[in-house]
């Protein structure tokens, strides 16, 4: 067992950057933008200081190729599906500052 540290993380952000190749009908987050916008996330935590309460994480794929990209919030099990600087920035502020959920971006599963 270990004696380290415990996590203070209140939520971890899971962004899908799964790639398929061009030709694949159910289409990939990483050709809608989605490393760039899993860095945005990582520097705007970075930024706003939240990097001991949330934690931006690759993912590979979330099985919601249509509406990516995708974005999974843990622990409530929050889906989302951003796509521009806007709404990493509407996520962070609204979800993880706040809690409260951006139902405009939010996907039911």
């Amino acid at each position: 067992m270990s004696t380290g540290h415990m996590s203070t993380l209140s939520h971890h952000l899971f962004i899908c950057t799964n790639q398929r190749a061009e030709d694949d009908p159910r289409g990939c987050c990483a050709a809608k933008g989605s490393e760039a916008l899993r860095d945005l996330f990582k520097e705007e935590l970075a930024r706003r200081g939240l990097r001991g309460v949330a934690r931006a994480n690759t993912a590979g794929c979330l099985d919601a190729c249509a509406t990516g990209p995708s974005v999974v919030i843990y622990p409530e099990g929050v889906w989302y599906s951003v796509k521009t600087r806007e709404d990493v920035l509407e996520v962070i502020e609204r979800h993880i500052e706040r809690g409260e959920v951006v139902e405009r971006l939010r996907v039911r599963r």
